[in-house]
């Protein structure tokens, strides 16, 4: 498991710095002043001009948009839901920006304060004071972030060496600092306060994710095995401890909609049992009809059997 969690570090990593320099590499974005896509350097439209109409038929027209926006957009879809219907938010625990700062700044509050968020209780036994200077840190550290984002998103929008120019140079128009001081403000609150809880219910992306999951008994989850449970009885829950979205990871896959695939619950149940030859209590498997694993529980019905 220790070589699962270093590669969803440098998955996480390098799909951030692609989220930062994305817009720079002209890999992806969309110029304000161009109003159209940037994909690999090459600017996308449907180069449906003018006189291009004047001199094509309206089936050239509608051939065009369908092989060139509408089916490329229904492939994009499908092989996302298909995703999701499958392995849940894996998108969220292996790739996403935002849960990569949920989980960096978890640790360095759980570090500075003994505890991963406001609302709960220091962990037993916790050394860290939680004083002025470590929230100080805390907030300096999501500050910093958070204008790195509300940056990159910028970015996105509008050229970005001009604008990365303009910055160095104190030279920005009002549009642009108002949008930059006004998201940092938004992701500092949001990284400091309530990540969680944008993880959880803010987030239509992540939210979307689950709902295709829960749809789909059979869908990759986290099972307990519930034979062995007696083991639990001396363990201090490190495996909820370690669930960066604070969830019940032991229960049913209903108590586990936000699930983001992270796996740090196996992790860290595997670090507890690691002199059990049985091993972790807790695996990724596939989910059973019988448990209900689904959003819409699963009825067997059995017809009767008719006589002879």
């Amino acid at each position: 498991m220790k070589n699962l969690q270093r590669n969803r570090l440098i998955t996480r990593t390098a799909f951030f710095l692609l989220f930062l320099f994305a817009p720079v590499l002209d890999i992806f974005r969309f110029d304000l002043t161009e109003t159209h896509f940037v994909v690999l350097g090459q600017a996308l439209s449907l180069d449906i001009t003018k006189s291009w109409v004047l001199s094509g038929t309206p089936l050239d027209t509608g051939l065009r948009v369908l092989f060139r926006f509408v089916l490329p957009l229904i492939v994009i879809i499908a092989t996302g839901i298909f995703i999701f219907w499958k392995w849940g938010r894996i998108y969220c625990g292996w790739l996403c920006p935002h849960f990569s700062v949920v989980e960096t700044i978890n640790d360095l509050m759980h570090s500075r304060t003994g505890k991963v968020t406001i609302w709960e209780k220091a962990s037993p036994g916790s050394a860290a004071k939680g004083g002025f200077l470590d929230w100080f840190v805390i907030v300096l550290v999501s500050v910093i972030i958070a204008f790195s984002w509300a940056l990159g998103l910028l970015s996105y929008l509008l050229p970005p060496m001009p604008l990365y120019i303009d910055l160095v140079n104190f030279d920005l128009s009002r549009g642009e600092t108002i949008f930059l001081t006004v998201a940092t403000l938004a992701f500092t609150i949001d990284f400091v306060f309530a990540r969680h809880l944008f993880c959880k219910y803010g987030c239509a992306v992540g939210v979307f994710q689950s709902l295709f999951w829960m749809m789909n008994p059979r869908s990759m989850v986290v099972e307990f095995d519930r034979e062995r449970a007696a083991l639990c009885k001396d363990c201090d829950k490190d495996c909820e401890e370690a669930c960066p979205m604070r969830l019940p990871v032991r229960s049913f896959k209903r108590s586990k909609f936000t699930c983001t695939q992270c796996a740090q619950c196996i992790s860290a149940c595997v670090e507890v049992q690691k002199d059990n030859p049985d091993g972790s209590l807790l695996a990724w498997d596939k989910g059973e009809k019988t448990k209900q694993t689904s959003l819409i529980p699963m009825v067997t019905i059995e017809t009767p059997k008719t006589k002879k």
